[in-house]
């Protein structure tokens, strides 16, 4: 399904409007904007769906409402962001060694093109250990070749533990399939559902081999076995710092079709306009989508609603906006709810090649995502504390507002996961700010329970009252960034 926004915004209850004086962000207000974000009737807020078109519909409304304008490429509203789905359709396969054909029990085994046909004869195997050596480069010569790869990473840095980094590193030494083995506990059963999940996908970004795929323990064990290979000295070898790979004596011939799903889903983008034209501007984001309907046929409840991930974070954003256009700044403020951060930060991506704004006009971005977990007097913590020259400048204001500092880096283990880091990697100051990530026990809670799942909720017990500080404290920063002659913007040459 094409996604179609409605001709008219859908029907909701307005926040009641304030009066011109300050006043601080209350639970309740966030606890409104979060009720029907994470409400059954947007279904998980999934790109693509009518959740998605019920949650774009609402934030511009709101926005709209708040007296915000739009702000978006053509002038509207929503920026479209290409996405892509591939999904396993048909595969045949055989594998070969020594000119004798290998019989294989198991059939635990998926494959996905990048394009909807793919066939290939004769196609080298070699097994690749983690993909990349100690030091993160791929030693094995996997040009022309499928490479065998193992999902849990031993002996790697930290920067390629993440499958899909090791896989790009592949895929970049010319590797022409990458195939993970889930030889860990639980591995099969997640690469299987991942792949089977149709992922999201920015067409424009995708680094993808011809073929990519998966095969369980089991099924690479009975090929490898009756190739004559051992599989339990290619383990122990893999786990060598400089490991280079083994070709494995096999051959693979490859009849893959696959179904693929091009769609549009939406960034909302709302501006207030600033006095001061030339001046730069500041810029707040957060993610509106989250995991639609996430749970098989028949589990109790099988809507991932995403309260605390990300619809506390949109709920701030909404009343970020209704606080600050209710007067004059200096520069421009814009407002960007991103899509499809779930699947990699996709919309921030796409803003980032295709801004609303010159990016060097951003004096400031401040990211906001799941915000609803730290109680009301939280430490202050900067996902990228050190990365920009405000660190001084946002604690003076926190600190002005009543908050007290976490002054350690710890949050910054975060950076690499939020909007804001696709900003940053376009030379914009983007920072992340608030309590959430000042207490990472409390947030490794969350992470371990509620996270990504059917009980991501909102409750009597969801803790809004460190969101309702952080709200207050980015209006704050807001008012300060938005000031020229309180910040004085090097790039705005003042």
């Amino acid at each position: 399904m094409r996604l179609a926004h409605f001709a008219v915004f859908v029907s909701f209850s307005a926040m009641a409007a304030g009066s011109v004086q300050a006043k601080a962000v209350s639970e309740a207000d966030l606890r409104a904007h979060i009720e029907i974000l994470a409400s059954d009737a947007f279904e998980g807020r999934k790109p693509g769906t009518e959740g998605e078109a019920k949650t774009v519909q609402y934030i511009a409304q709101q926005w709209a409402t708040s007296g915000l304008k739009p702000a978006a490429t053509d002038g509207g509203w929503f920026d479209a962001v290409p996405l892509i789905q591939r999904g396993q359709g048909s595969a045949e396969y055989a594998f070969t060694a020594k000119g004798r054909k290998l019989r294989i029990v198991s059939e635990e085994i998926i494959l996905i093109g990048k394009q909807v046909d793919y066939a290939r004869n004769d196609l080298p195997l070699i097994f690749t250990g983690a993909g990349v050596k100690a030091d993160g480069s791929v030693a094995a010569d996997v040009a022309g070749k499928a490479a065998l790869v193992l999902f849990d990473a031993e002996n790697v840095p930290n920067n390629m533990k993440s499958p899909r980094a090791r896989r790009e590193a592949l895929i970049a030494a010319g590797a022409e399939a990458v195939i993970f083995i889930g030889d860990g506990q639980g591995s099969w059963p997640s690469l299987r559902r991942l792949l089977l999940s149709r992922p999201i996908a920015l067409e424009s970004r995708e680094k993808r081999a011809p073929l990519e795929g998966a095969m369980s323990a089991e099924f690479a064990v009975a090929m490898i076995t009756a190739a004559g290979q051992d599989w339990d000295k290619l383990r122990a070898h893999a786990k060598a710092s400089d490991y280079a790979g083994e070709p494995l004596g096999i051959d693979a011939d490859f009849k893959v079709t696959t179904d693929i799903y091009r769609f549009n889903s939406s960034n909302v983008v709302g501006k207030i306009a600033g006095r001061k034209k030339g001046s730069g501007a500041v810029l707040f984001m957060g993610h509106w989508d989250h995991l639609g309907i996430c749970a098989p046929e028949g589990a109790p409840d099988r809507i991932c609603n995403g309260a605390v991930d990300n619809a506390s974070g949109i709920a701030v954003l909404n009343e970020i906006a209704e606080s600050l256009a209710k007067k004059k700044h200096d520069r421009d403020i814009y407002f960007v709810a991103t899509t499809a951060e779930e699947s990699g930060l996709l919309g921030a991506y796409a803003f980032a090649e295709k801004p609303a704004l010159p990016l060097d006009q951003i004096v400031i971005s401040l990211n906001v995502d799941t915000i609803a977990i730290a109680p009301r007097g939280s430490k202050v913590a900067i996902i990228g504390r050190g990365t920009t020259p405000y660190d001084a400048t946002v604690e003076a204001v926190a600190k002005k507002t009543g908050r007290a500092i976490e002054s350690s880096t710890d949050a910054n283990a975060f950076i690499q996961r939020q909007d804001g880091w696709a900003l940053a990697q376009k030379g914009v100051p983007a920072l992340m700010v608030g309590g959430s990530f000042a207490d990472l026990e409390l947030m490794q809670k969350f992470l371990g329970s509620d996270y990504h799942g059917p009980d991501d909720e909102l409750t009597d017990k969801t803790e809004l009252g460190g969101a309702a500080d952080d709200a207050d404290l980015h209006i704050a920063l807001g008012r300060y960034f938005a000031d020229a002659r309180k910040y004085k913007s090097k790039k705005a040459g003042e």
